[in-house]
């Protein structure tokens, strides 16, 4: 069984993501309050909202995605990777990247959508 709730798999792939950009659990202050919002009673019972601090780089993600404490350990672990990740590569970490990618996309639809010599209204 995994630590996180999550397939062996991914957490694999989170601690190998961990070991890149040199994260290290010695370094974390791990925490747990009451999350707020969607999720009903379970919620407002239950501490399930995990905040993590990066000592080091002083980053502090909080995150309440799920209603599992576990899931939201794992959730913030990853978070952390790509605030590092960013933080380390800049334009070449993969979320500068995807971002990147999403921009071109929207500018090559946005030029198609206008010069496709659609005719305006109330021109005759």
């Amino acid at each position: 069984m995994s630590r996180f709730g999550v397939s062996p798999g991914k957490e694999q792939e989170l601690l190998n993501r961990m070991e890149q950009v040199g994260l290290r659990e010695d370094d974390l202050d791990e925490s747990f309050v009451r999350s707020g919002g969607k999720g009903g009673q379970k919620v407002n019972k239950t501490s399930s909202c995990v905040q993590l601090k990066h000592r080091p780089s002083g980053l502090e993600v909080k995150m309440q995605q799920e209603r599992s404490q576990a899931l939201n350990r794992f959730f913030a672990r990853r978070r952390l990777c790509e605030l590092l990740e960013e933080e380390l590569l800049g334009k070449d970490s993969p979320e500068a990247l995807r971002r990147e990618k999403l921009r071109k996309q929207k500018a090559r639809r946005k030029r198609r959508g206008t010069s496709g010599g659609e005719e305006t209204p109330g021109t005759d």
